[in-house]
């Protein structure tokens, strides 16, 4: 074998399905090698990683960089930056920004914003009512996904109607795209806010009391009632409640193409922190009572629940600390604390660093078509390497987040267990704990090395596109002013 860039040697190497003690070789933006450390190339450069583990890099598919848009929030520069340095080597960025990322000109400005960010990427498009007519058009403009707000959220887009949201997984099942969903039922968080208002509750709590856990059971049953009849991939995003992975678990088991995240907030937080914190926790879907926690990290352990993700979702201080809690900005960042509240856990035997890398790593890249290439150490993926110390401790500062948003529900929080170094595509972005900040804009769009398994429609006969044919397969709008369509029967 040629010389090559870098073999680390020393560490633990960690899959899904086992930890084994080997060297891996890379050489421009690819792994070469993985084995016995007698069996590896000549290097320019090697690295000891002895007491370290070597994973994968971790695969966020939800984040919001507030860019274009909202630069006092969040910039790509300054969002994947805090994904670097938590270890995050992939993003998946969500449309509501400003403009949304709804049309080929927004998508432009969302595109150019993102030559700045240090790690790889997907851009997931708004799929809405105004939308649906130019889906395929922002796929091949370099969409790799859509997300619905079927709940409100930050940005105030509107719910796609049930119509829209149907005719959406029309156009995208035969094309195997995955849509993501935030699953609350808007009329129902609209109208109970409005009560909780006009009653003069200002207090943290009302947040959850205007989003109760029916409305996600609901959402999440329309949204895979859908899904079901189109055959069209969906991704639940941000799971909060325990009541609605039945819910889950019964559509995985017809066959429905479903994935699902949870969060760190939803796994370790409750409302005795948000009595304590306030609007610093308010976030869509809300934090929820304690009786919810336990019931999701069995999900996750059990496979109903796919993933961890972040919701990463920055707003400046200021924003998060007002008097009222519907006057404080839903959302907080996560991508760079994600991490080490997760190996945390695994410290404290909740889980395994093999189930880690399966939530963080394997499910995402399969859920996003890029398994193979992405989330695994293996000969021919990309190097997307996270080293981490298991026995590192510390406690989590909002000061030294390198997202602009310096406030976190997380603060003071003790973790053990911490992301050294995060390779992107063989380059360091972090190394020795620290930001490499020449690797600004090494980050690039992963739409090119994307590759959705076979895609299965449903019930294709019943489709728009397919109603809206003549009987002698003619196009309605092809047929000539004036002339009747006609019917053999």
């Amino acid at each position: 074998m040629k010389e090559v860039d870098l073999v680390i040697r020393g560490a633990r190497v960690v899959s899904a399905d086992q930890i084994i003690q080997a060297s891996v070789a890379i050489a421009g933006e690819k792994i070469v090698a993985v084995g016995h450390d007698d069996l590896m190339p000549v290097a320019r450069e090697e690295m000891r990683a002895d007491g370290l583990f070597l994973l994968p890099g971790a695969i966020d598919s939800h984040v919001h960089f507030r860019d274009p848009g909202y630069p006092n929030k969040e910039t790509w520069k300054t969002g994947s930056a805090a994904a670097a340095c938590g270890g995050v080597t992939t993003v998946f960025e969500m449309p509501n920004t400003n403009p949304p990322t709804a049309t080929l000109e927004a998508l432009r400005l969302k595109q150019k914003a993102a030559e700045s960010s240090y790690v790889d990427f997907g851009i997931h498009g708004l799929l809405g009512d105004d939308t649906v007519d130019h889906l395929e058009a922002l796929l091949d403009a370099g969409v790799t996904s859509f997300k619905a707000f079927v709940g409100n959220t930050f940005g105030n887009l509107p719910a796609p109607t049930d119509g829209a949201l149907l005719e959406g997984f029309e156009k995208l099942a035969p094309l195997g795209i995955r849509t993501v969903v935030h699953a609350e039922n808007s009329s129902i968080l609209s109208r109970r806010q409005q009560h909780m208002q006009l009653a003069g509750r200002i207090d943290a709590l009302a947040h959850l009391t205007a989003r109760p856990a029916v409305a996600e059971i609901e959402a999440i049953g329309r949204v895979l009632t859908l899904a079901e009849w189109t055959g069209a991939r969906v991704h639940i995003a941000h799971h909060s409640a325990a009541d609605s992975l039945y819910l889950l678990r019964e559509a995985k088991r017809r066959g429905v193409d479903v994935t699902a995240e949870t969060c760190p907030q939803y796994l370790l937080l409750n409302t005795e922190h948000m009595l304590k914190l306030g609007g610093i926790m308010r976030v869509n879907p809300p934090i929820r009572e304690a009786r919810h926690n336990q019931p999701l990290w069995d999900a996750l352990m059990d496979g109903t629940i796919d993933m961890i993700a972040t919701d990463h979702a920055p707003h400046a201080p200021d924003e998060k600390m007002r008097e009222s809690i519907w006057n404080c900005d839903c959302g907080f960042p996560g991508v760079e604390t994600q991490m080490p509240l997760m190996l945390t856990e695994i410290n404290r035997n909740r889980a395994t660093l093999m189930d880690y890398v399966r939530w963080s790593a394997v499910a995402p890249a399969k859920a996003w078509g890029l398994y193979g290439t992405k989330g695994v150490i293996a000969p021919g993926a990309d190097a997307d390497i996270t080293l981490i110390d298991m026995h590192r401790a510390g406690v989590l500062s909002q000061n030294r987040l390198q997202s602009i948003s310096k406030i976190s529900p997380w603060h003071g929080r003790a973790v053990q267990g911490y992301p050294l170094h995060t390779l992107v595509r063989g380059r360091f972005v972090m190394r020795d704990g620290k930001l490499v900040t020449e690797a600004a804009g090494w980050g690039r769009s992963v739409k090119s090395v994307q590759k959705m398994p076979t895609p299965k429609p449903r019930n294709t006969e019943h489709y728009s596109s397919a109603i809206l044919q003549t009987p002698q397969g003619v196009p309605v709008n092809a047929l000539p002013v004036g002339e009747p369509v006609k019917d053999d029967a």
